[in-house]
């Protein structure tokens, strides 16, 4: 389960987040390319954008129930 007081400190504020357990994979960017990008030199994803539409809320939704590691969290915020 994601840790928000161990978000990455790219993430913009909001619902989702990534924490520092994220490994890269690409699937958050695969799967909500609008709103998961990645650090390129620290090589983890973050959240750049939240999202503002019921598609790519379903979308984060999935790449958080997706997440291997489990690395993605939803504090509830909007």
């Amino acid at each position: 389960m994601a840790d928000r007081e161990d978000k990455n400190s790219s993430n913009v504020s909001g619902k989702f987040y990534v924490d520092s357990q994220c490994i890269d994979c690409d699937l958050c960017r695969e799967t909500a390319p609008n709103n998961f990008a990645r650090a390129e030199n620290e090589g983890y994803s973050y959240v750049f954008k939240q999202p503002d539409n019921d598609e790519e809320t379903a979308q984060c939704c999935e790449a958080m129930e997706g997440c291997p590691v489990e690395a993605i969290g939803d504090d509830g915020e909007d």
